[in-house]
């Protein structure tokens, strides 16, 4: 597959051949997919979420009537989860939410992740991703002449720093180097723009997985 190198002038900087195993996979698996983000967001859960049990409840221990003769039913304190200021039955802990998801698993859903942008037509190539200084108005108006709306840009192993100053006020857009990479911040925006470092170091990334 061949795709159009552009700079952020919109201006043509020649051609790039993309591999096929990475960003031609004709049949997208959505579940692959589903399962890898399933995955992320779990993992990036706090898991804080924490309820008094009866135990921690600081309410009066005291049986609160006599058992027998009342006419109603038997209680044994106010810290039960029918009261009042009683505890929660069931309620959430303190726990990780994280699952394991094996290596392969997660590499396959980025090559599907990846494969899909470019289906759709929702790939775009860029010569490279810096400015000569940060600033948003411009590179506002670059991205507009580009069609860029909501975007993920992955700019190569370190992003510019005046890139980064640039676009990080500019609403849904996402500038991410190389290692931010994944298969979520992917799928979430509509168009995913990759620089000619960045192919370069996906396709050489999963070159060595196939070799290994």
């Amino acid at each position: 597959m061949k795709l159009d190198v552009i700079t952020l002038s919109g201006d043509k900087a020649g051609q790039i051949e993309l591999s096929d195993a990475v960003f031609g996979i004709d049949e997208i698996r959505g579940d692959i997919l589903a399962r890898c983000v399933n995955w992320q967001l779990a993992k990036r859960r706090a898991g804080t979420h924490k309820v008094q049990t009866r135990n921690e409840n600081s309410r009066t221990g005291k049986k609160m009537y006599k058992q027998k003769g009342t006419g109603g039913a038997r209680h044994g304190s106010r810290r039960a989860p029918q009261f009042v200021g009683g505890s929660r039955a069931f309620g959430p802990i303190v726990r990780d939410h994280g699952f394991d998801l094996p290596k392969k698993v997660r590499a396959l859903a980025l090559r599907h992740a990846l494969s899909s942008k470019a289906k759709a037509g929702s790939l775009l190539v860029l010569d490279a991703a810096a400015l000569d200084a940060p600033k948003t108005a411009a590179l506002r108006a670059q991205f507009a002449k580009l069609g860029l709306k909501n975007a993920l840009i992955i700019a190569g192993p370190e992003v510019d720093g005046a890139f980064k100053l640039a676009a990080r006020n500019i609403p849904q857009v996402d500038v991410l180097p190389n290692a931010g990479l994944n298969v979520y911040d992917v799928l979430r925006r509509d168009t995913l723009v990759l620089t000619r470092a960045a192919i370069e170091a996906i396709e050489a990334r999963f070159a060595d997985k196939e070799a290994a």
